[in-house]
């Protein structure tokens, strides 16, 4: 029934690299990304947070896949953006991880203003007294705790991103999904087996993760 896991026709396991990587590289610039949006949220300058909001409310409500087609299509076809990519492989790749940072960056920022939302705002007070600015005050007294209150929310939204990767198969990207795809095709004998074997696979990639960052939250949630 697995006979296609030793014919040596398919990378299995460099398939679920390629969305390890799109993972550990989205997760990262989401993390930035969406740090900066929740302080423009809570900004003063009405600017900033009019942006901050206008985009978190645009980018989480379009779907994942037209904004992956969109950064394919429009930067690389279009503007001819390549993002320092010399290859078709190494361009999509790019441009999967760019999309990704954008639509996962908005969940970020949701997550972390809610976590904003639990720091006594007597504390912020307390910093501006002292003569602290907004940004001494965001980055020394909020987030640091912020960031604590968030953590088991923010593995939701990494395990999101994990399963989110399939997307990526849309623009060529040699992960997970574009192989399932062509084995699905190609194996129609097994059809239950690659689906065991790829589920499997992602289970193995998001339980871990689960588990871990779970207790992590419990070892440094904030003692109120």
């Amino acid at each position: 029934m697995f006979d296609f896991l030793t014919s040596g026709q398919y990378d299995v396991l460099g398939a679920f690299w390629v969305t390890v990587q799109l993972t550990l590289y989205s997760a990262v610039g989401s993390l930035v990304w969406g740090t900066m949006l929740a302080g423009m949220r809570v900004s003063p300058v009405p600017i900033m947070r009019s942006f901050g909001t206008a985009y978190v409310n645009v980018v989480r409500n379009t779907p994942l896949t037209l904004l992956i087609i969109g950064c394919s299509l429009g930067l690389n076809q279009t503007l001819k953006i390549t993002l320092g990519g010399e290859d078709f492989k190494e361009i999509g790749f790019r441009l999967a991880v760019l999309g990704l940072i954008a639509y996962t960056g908005t969940f970020v920022c949701e997550a972390l203003r809610s976590g904003i939302n639990t720091v006594p705002v007597g504390q912020a007070e307390a910093a501006r007294a002292l003569g602290l600015n907004f940004f001494q005050v965001l980055t020394l007294i909020v987030l640091p705790q912020a960031f604590r209150a968030v953590i088991a929310p923010l593995t939701n939204v990494l395990i999101a991103l994990t399963k989110n990767t399939t997307v990526a198969a849309t623009i060529g990207v040699a992960e997970a999904a574009l192989l399932m795809k062509e084995m699905l095709e190609n194996e129609a004998d097994a059809l239950f087996a690659v689906f065991a074997v790829f589920a499997f696979g992602f289970v193995v990639l998001t339980l871990p993760t689960g588990l871990l960052l779970g207790w992590v939250a419990k070892r440094v949630a904030v003692k109120r």
